[in-house]
């Protein structure tokens, strides 16, 4: 079986939050993606190309009310993060100064040379890494 029967081939990516009309934000501010939908438990925005074309994909974040800030790395009988974001850049130093000026933070462990171990303003992590 090549996939599920019927798969349209459009895919979603949903992030809890406290917040996630702040969360979807800095997602807005840091990919320069547009916000598509916006309600204080739901908000969606349109992942696109680098040419800004639309993909069948989107980034969305869903009130978490009862969020527990994951860890990185993980740590014994700590929230382990679900999954992380790569984010391919031309300049990570440069990138990392723009996540941190949105509000991001720079996390301890770093354990690859040509990536940056970020984490968004509720403790997911992204990594920023140079896209050759």
């Amino acid at each position: 079986m090549a996939g599920v029967r019927g798969f349209s081939g459009w895919l979603g990516v949903v992030l809890g939050s406290p917040d996630p009309v702040a969360l979807a934000h800095f997602y807005r501010d840091l990919l320069g993606w547009e916000v598509s939908s916006e309600e204080p438990t739901w908000v969606t925005m349109q992942m696109r190309d680098s040419e800004n074309q639309p993909i069948p994909a989107n980034l969305a974040f869903q009130l978490e009310e009862i969020y527990t800030r994951p860890v990185w790395p993980n740590r014994e009988g700590s929230q382990q993060m679900q999954f992380h974001l790569d984010v391919g850049v031309a300049d990570v130093e440069g990138a990392v100064a723009d996540a941190l000026a949105l509000g991001a933070e720079l996390a301890e462990f770093q354990p690859q040379e040509h990536v940056r171990v970020m984490l968004d303003p509720d403790g997911h992590p992204f990594c920023l890494y140079l896209d050759r």
